[in-house]
């Protein structure tokens, strides 16, 4: 199918989804110290999570891998600075990239997913965190739940929520990355915890929904 054909009818959809968001006081706080932001979402939630920030000009890291394409072109139609790489420790462009554009001024704001490109599902790899580590950057998770939604049979399961379905996004409070490596392992583990509580709830920790 053709790319802006397929964008088009994904935007048709989005625009009938409700939203309801818990959290934003947390995104709120977070702008008001003037520091960079760095949004951490799980890959199998970053449809719904994608139009719900929509033109704002966020940066969002995307990978080179062939699938991460198709997700570019949209993100970019939605109204975001798309920098290509990988979130693992050794993707050096992508981080880079990452780096650049939290540093471009106050306040600025980038998203990406820890888990992406091909998994583990829901496994943090460092590459957010140390991104954030470097340019003295926040960390909040966000999360999605869809009422209704197709689960696509891909490594992650991708989350396709259904025509007119609530979704409930979810920001946790912002986390911090101190200096060096005990502190990045240590704030992967938060961060993998905010993700889960963002995700299924403080009730649903640990749990796959779908």
């Amino acid at each position: 199918m053709n790319l802006r054909v397929a964008a088009g009818l994904v935007r048709l959809l989005a625009a009938t989804w409700r939203y309801r968001v818990r959290g934003w006081e947390h995104v709120a706080a977070a702008r008001a110290t003037g520091r960079p932001i760095v949004y951490i979402l799980w890959h199998s939630r970053i449809l719904p999570l994608l139009y719900h920030r929509r033109d704002e000009g966020m940066a969002l890291l995307i990978s080179r891998h062939r699938d991460g394409g198709y997700l570019a072109q949209l993100s970019e139609r939605w109204g975001y600075h798309v920098v290509r790489g990988s979130s693992r420790r050794g993707g050096e462009a992508g981080l880079l990239g990452l780096v650049r554009a939290l540093q471009r001024g106050k306040g600025a704001e980038v998203a990406l997913t820890p888990d992406g490109p091909r998994g583990p599902a829901e496994r943090m790899k460092p590459g957010a965190l140390a991104a954030a580590q470097h340019a003295h950057a926040l960390v909040i998770a966000a999360g999605a739940r869809a009422a209704s939604a197709w689960w696509i049979r891909s490594w992650d399961r991708f989350c396709v929520p259904k025509p007119f379905a609530t979704i409930e996004i979810a920001y946790s409070a912002p986390l911090t990355v101190g200096e060096g490596k005990d502190a990045l392992r240590q704030g992967m583990t938060a961060a993998e915890r905010a993700l889960r509580a963002v995700t299924y709830g403080e009730e649903g920790r640990g749990k796959r929904d779908g």
